[in-house]
């Protein structure tokens, strides 16, 4: 067992020095995902990747214990952390009173992996949610490629699957948003 692994169960069980032992093991690699995320945000982004990495682990190790099985558990929260984050400040730019206002986006300009605008972000999310409900391990993928910035090998190995199978799951999942979001315009 890892060093991380049983400094996560540490945790789990409460103990909070384990949070403090644990946070530099991971944050380097925390802060490379922001950083890949951050450098695809829109120019004149506020939040910066510390930020980034500060507010998800206060909601990975906050006020309620969370439970973690293994280090691809961690990393697939963080992942998912780092994109409620960044879909509820999409949100808050787009509220009307701030001058928001949705527009048609066609999938095949946007690359899952590069610069996206709010009203993209938000289509991409809600499709997202609903590939939740059909493919978990597709909707998985994507929320660590898009959204934590990782490549489809370091997706796979976290996913525990092999590099063809993510590359599989990788194209439908991405043809399965492409279809919906086109549904839902």
């Amino acid at each position: 067992m890892s060093e991380v692994t049983q400094l996560l169960d540490a945790v789990e069980q409460g103990k909070t020095s384990a949070a403090e032992e644990l946070l530099p093991l991971v944050y380097g690699e925390l802060r490379k995902l922001a950083a890949a995320k951050m450098a695809r945000e829109r120019p004149g982004q506020t939040l910066q990747p510390t930020a980034l990495v500060h507010e998800a682990w206060m909601r990975l190790v906050g006020e309620c214990h969370q439970s973690w099985q293994n280090r691809r558990h961690f990393f697939s929260a963080a992942a998912e952390a780092m994109r409620r984050i960044l879909i509820e400040r999409a949100r808050r730019r787009m509220r009307q009173k701030h001058g928001g206002s949705l527009q048609r986006v066609n999938l095949d300009d946007i690359d899952l992996a590069a610069t996206t605008d709010d009203p993209s972000l938000l289509l991409v999310n809600e499709s997202l949610a609903r590939l939740q409900e059909i493919d978990p391990v597709g909707a998985e993928l994507i929320r660590l490629r898009f959204f934590a910035g990782l490549s489809n090998v370091a997706a796979a190995e976290l996913l525990d699957l092999p590099e063809r199978s993510a590359k599989r799951v990788w194209a439908y999942a991405r043809a399965w948003l492409y279809e919906d979001i086109r549904k839902h315009l």
